[in-house]
């Protein structure tokens, strides 16, 4: 997969976690421009979301898509400020149950995905979205621990 293509990718997720109607509100923006802008058609290949359209809707979302995909592609983690996540877990026990169920949706979904030889694009996604949300949980999980060595 090349840089644009995981780039467009996420920038997809980024619009459908906040919905496409409530994305549309918030930057002003159609949806046929905020659809250009995931597009892997070759006439859209150099149109991408302003930064200041990505900062309006992973401030939306329930995940930083767009910036957690540019980090990905330069090997960078990224960590979530305790102060203004919102949904913050009781703890690290909490986490590893969440962690656990996470990957066990995973897997379930790995062997509905596999069972006919082959992974189509709808099921690659309902995998993608299970990865982002076992991040998701790290994150927090990360966090948690960090509170409890300090």
């Amino acid at each position: 997969m090349t840089n644009t293509s995981y780039l467009k990718k996420h920038t997809e997720a980024l619009v459908k976690d906040v919905g496409i109607e409530a994305a549309c509100a918030l930057t002003g923006k159609s949806k046929a421009t905020l659809g250009r802008y995931y597009s892997d058609s070759d006439e859209h290949d150099d149109r991408f979301m302003p930064i200041d359209v990505v900062a309006e809707l992973e401030a939306a979302a329930r995940f930083p898509h767009v910036t957690a995909a540019l980090a990905d592609l330069r090997g960078i983690t990224l960590s979530y400020d305790g102060d203004k996540h919102e949904g913050m877990t009781t703890g690290v026990n909490q986490d590893v149950v969440a962690l656990a169920q996470r990957f066990a949706q995973l897997m379930s979904e790995y062997n509905q995905a596999i069972s006919d030889g082959r992974i189509s694009v709808n099921e690659a996604k309902r995998m993608l979205r299970e990865t982002l949300a076992i991040q998701q949980v790290l994150i927090q999980m990360k966090l948690n621990l960090e509170d409890e060595v300090s």
